[in-house]
């Protein structure tokens, strides 16, 4: 499985809470900002405090991978590490006051909670008719921008304009810690020091470069940046001046976020240029659901065989362009064809939920229709019943990832391996039905269904 990403979109394991409130319905056009060897200041950023006090002391438990080393001695060896992959001096010093522990930020990392829910209901919040409606129009406000992008990378405006509505409600929300503080906290404390302690010295590029200034330098309480939520990685690596001004800010300029989000998506999610990403499919009730899986791809005209067809009953083309079909909640639920490009999604957050949630509302920015309505409601099990499915499966010998009650891509992978035992419908949905069964049936040996790689 890949590795899932951090700050707003790990916090969406299961479910994405960003706020709707009525700023967010509104535009953000963001101002340029003129080509001067000086910055000038930006005042709508929010900025960071200065003094070191809201910072509290590391517990034991931080410094227990840096061989007892005390924060202070930990930051002295990263700005070394910093300075050696050439951040310059006057960068650090003006980082310096920024660069103070803070153990509530390390708490709320430890303490992220994720919370279930069912994909028709996360979608038709998040992807409301509002954040649609807004995308077409940031579209048409910024429409060179948009044009050039997709002329430079091949990325459609409607997959730009989603991730920027889910991440920020473009530009409304981008958190107001930070980044410097939130960055070396989650650098010192054992949990991802190493991935943390990169993200800090990239953060630091950033500013060596003269694209922010360390106190412009507020987001999300993970360290993610901008309308889009870069990690610092990122943004040093794929933010792209697109406004001309020699700055590359993702806090302000629409158009840097444009430009540089779409070169993310083309370079580093490896976006194929002129094909789709998802689109909305009806099944069969006869279909054999063991071939409904992102790891299995067909040609579309396989899927036509099969009786798949696009949601208004048109037929798919017979073509061998390939695909997968995607059930967010089983066979009874909504479908999608799943093509390459969907790949991106997955890549850019691994919450299926999110991901294609954010591959629909891009759709729907382009123009597709909303999603049919699920004949009767889809039943979900509790959080106690998943995760007592979970526990059964990893005594069957699957691998479930955590056992946590949420249905993760290796969850649902396990889910379909025992439902092809039993002889169920294989949808990957879990079921009463397959939960009774693994409480009073015999166990599975470990290792006796082969599972696909998750993704």
């Amino acid at each position: 499985m890949r590795a899932p990403s951090i700050g707003i979109r790990a916090a969406i394991a299961g479910v994405v809470a960003l706020s709707s409130a009525a700023a967010a319905q509104q535009l953000v056009p963001a101002p340029g900002r003129p080509a001067t060897a000086a910055r000038p200041a930006v005042p709508a950023t929010p900025k960071a405090p200065k003094a070191p006090g809201v910072a509290t002391a590391p517990s034991p438990r931080a410094a227990s991978c840096h061989n007892g080393a005390s924060f202070d001695r930990f930051l002295g060896e990263l700005k070394q590490q910093a300075a050696a992959q050439g951040v310059s001096q006057s960068a650090l010093s003006e980082a310096g006051p920024y660069l103070v522990y803070d153990q509530g930020i390390v708490n709320r990392d430890r303490g992220q909670r994720v919370f279930g829910q069912i994909f028709t209901e996360f979608a038709s919040r998040m992807a409301a008719n509002f954040r649609m409606q807004n995308g077409q129009q940031h579209i048409k406000t910024y429409s060179a921008a948009f044009a050039r992008a997709e002329k430079e990378y091949g990325v459609p405006p409607a997959v730009i304009a989603a991730f920027w509505g889910l991440e920020s409600d473009f530009g409304a929300n981008m958190g107001s810690l930070p980044t410097l503080r939130s960055l070396v906290s989650l650098a010192y404390d054992c949990r991802r020091t190493e991935r943390f302690q990169n993200e800090t010295i990239a953060a630091l590029k950033v500013i060596d470069r003269g694209d922010l200034t360390a106190d412009e330098m507020v987001g999300s309480w993970a360290g993610e940046l901008g309308q889009t939520q870069f990690l610092p990685t990122h943004y040093f690596t794929y933010a792209v001046d697109y406004d001309g001004d020699g700055y590359r800010n993702l806090l302000r300029s629409a158009p840097d976020v444009i430009g540089s989000t779409a070169n993310y998506i083309a370079t580093g999610l490896k976006w194929r240029r002129g094909e789709p990403w998802l689109e909305e499919v009806r099944a069969p009730a006869n279909f054999p659901w063991e071939q409904a899986d992102l790891t299995t791809q067909l040609p579309r005209s396989k899927f036509s065989q099969l009786g798949v067809t696009y949601a208004d009953g048109r037929p798919l083309p017979n073509d061998n362009l390939p695909a997968s079909l995607l059930l967010p909640m089983g066979r009874t639920g909504p479908a999608f064809l799943a093509y390459a490009n969907f790949a991106a999604y997955t890549e850019w957050n691994n919450s299926l939920i999110y991901s294609t949630t954010a591959a629909y509302l891009a759709t729907r920015i382009a123009g597709a229709p909303p999603m049919r309505k699920p004949a009767a409601p889809v039943a979900q099990l509790p959080f106690n019943e998943i995760k007592e499915l979970q526990q059964l499966l990893v005594r069957a010998g699957y691998d479930v990832g955590k056992v946590d009650g949420v249905l993760g891509q290796q969850s649902r992978t396990a889910v379909k391996a025992m439902q092809v035992r039993y002889g169920l419908p294989a949808d990957a949905w879990p079921t009463a039905e397959l939960l009774t069964k693994m409480r009073g049936g015999p166990r599975a040996q470990a290792g006796s269904a082969p599972l696909p790689v998750a993704r």
